[in-house]
């Protein structure tokens, strides 16, 4: 039951029954303005990533880092845009009933099958993000705390530290809507551009300071590290369908986006490139642990801290979607998002490498996620309308992004697994 079949009805209907075709957004949320889009668009998409761009330009060269960040950029916007085209479609030229989420666009277009495969890749792309997030809180308040802390019951402080922001993110994780969000997410962006603004001025003025020896093109056998790390700091491809639903105004909503990802990729491209000028061949895969003591020091480590702990709730809302509705007929269940939350916290537990883990899950599931099923949906749903057109571009994406996911992947699990200096 997918697109194929049902093109040439008049009229589609999801049936009003929680299954396997029902959308996710069974009920209308309350919609939000342009100012709260923005503000969930930006925390939807900066997150742990970008703090691992200044170690990626130095693997890199800082002149192919930023020519990436932007390619990156653009594609990541682009196909966004392609999702939000095709929906529409979908919903106002072909009788589709209302796709609240990428999963539901995958139904319709591919069956249950397409519905499964951007599910799953969802739910491990946006645990992901999380289990990164944690990992950095943790890392970052074991570090401002000292590597050499006494242990409490055999645990280190980075595991302690997890496990204290565990209760917390419990609550934080029972809120239910996008928009109810929206407060929490505006108090992490201002938060979070005020460290990282502060992050920047000090890294200018360590590069004043230091002088370091810098690289600005390393060969292409790091450029799949480097393409990973960017898709993956670009991260929130499935929270753009359920952003763009939850809009009041939807026909701004491409400016909006378009306004975001502009400031965002600019934001990436100077952190990523002043961290780099400041600590050359010494650029940690943390940035913040180059940072050296001092209160304000602190106090930035702990702003980002912060930003990424009230936006945890808000990249887990596509999960718990997808797996309430799989598991709990589309019902609200509390128990399930603490259980997910829990097996979050055990996996981050796990993780060795920072800048390793983030560069992995980029050039797997992300790439895939965010480039070749967004560029296939889109071709198979107008490729009556575009013809060649649509072959032509939306095929180039959907081919580039299988080399990347492929190559990007091997490169960076043999960069895991290779001995250490």
């Amino acid at each position: 039951m997918g697109f194929e079949n049902e093109a040439g009805s008049s009229s589609y209907s999801l049936p009003p029954y929680p299954r396997e075709d029902t959308p996710l957004l069974a009920k209308a949320p309350p919609l939000s303005s342009k100012f709260k889009t923005f503000a969930n668009i930006f925390i939807a998409i900066v997150g742990a990533g970008v703090l691992g761009l200044p170690y990626s330009f130095k693997r890199t060269g800082w002149v192919m880092g930023l020519l990436m960040l932007f390619i990156v950029a653009f594609l990541t916007y682009y196909c966004m845009m392609l999702l939000v085209r095709t929906r529409r479609k979908l919903e106002s030229i072909m009788g589709f009933s209302k796709i609240g989420s990428f999963g539901d666009l995958g139904f319709a277009i591919c069956g249950p099958f397409g519905r499964f495969l951007v599910d799953a890749m969802i739910v491990l792309s946006q645990s992901g993000f999380c289990v990164s997030y944690l990992i950095f809180i943790s890392t970052t308040l074991a570090f401002l705390t000292g590597e050499t802390a006494p242990v409490f019951l055999g645990l280190t402080p980075k595991v302690l530290f997890l496990w204290a922001c565990f209760p917390f993110q419990l609550g934080l994780n029972s809120i239910r809507t996008l928009t109810h969000l929206a407060p929490l997410s505006i108090f992490a962006d201002v938060v979070d551009i005020s460290a990282k603004s502060a992050v920047m001025v000090e890294d200018v003025f360590v590069f004043l300071k230091n002088r370091p020896a810098l690289e600005t093109f390393r060969g292409f056998s790091v450029f799949f590290y480097g393409i990973g790390v960017a898709v993956y700091a670009f991260e929130g491809i499935g929270m753009v369908l359920p952003l763009e639903s939850e809009t009041k105004d939807k026909e701004k909503f491409g400016g909006v986006l378009a306004l975001g990802m502009t400031f965002i990729s600019l934001l990436f491209g100077a952190f990523g490139a002043l961290g780099y000028f400041a600590f050359g061949e010494e650029t940690k895969d943390i940035i913040t642990t180059n940072l050296g003591p001092g209160l304000i020091s602190a106090l930035v480590q702990l702003g980002l801290c912060i930003n990424l702990f009230f936006t945890f709730p808000l990249m887990m809302n596509p999960v718990y979607e997808v797996v309430e509705r799989r598991l709990c007929a589309s019902r609200y269940c509390l128990w399930l998002r603490w259980l997910i939350v829990l097996l979050v916290s055990l996996v981050a537990l796990l993780v060795p490498n920072f800048a390793d883990f983030i560069s992995l899950v980029g050039s797997s599931i992300c790439v895939v996620l965010g480039f070749v099923l967004p560029a296939m949906f889109h071709c198979i749903v107008f490729k009556e309308e575009l013809g060649w057109r649509c072959l032509v571009l939306d095929g180039a994406i959907v081919v580039f992004g299988f080399v990347i996911a492929v190559s990007g992947t091997w490169t960076t699990l043999m960069e895991i697994f290779s001995p250490k200096a």
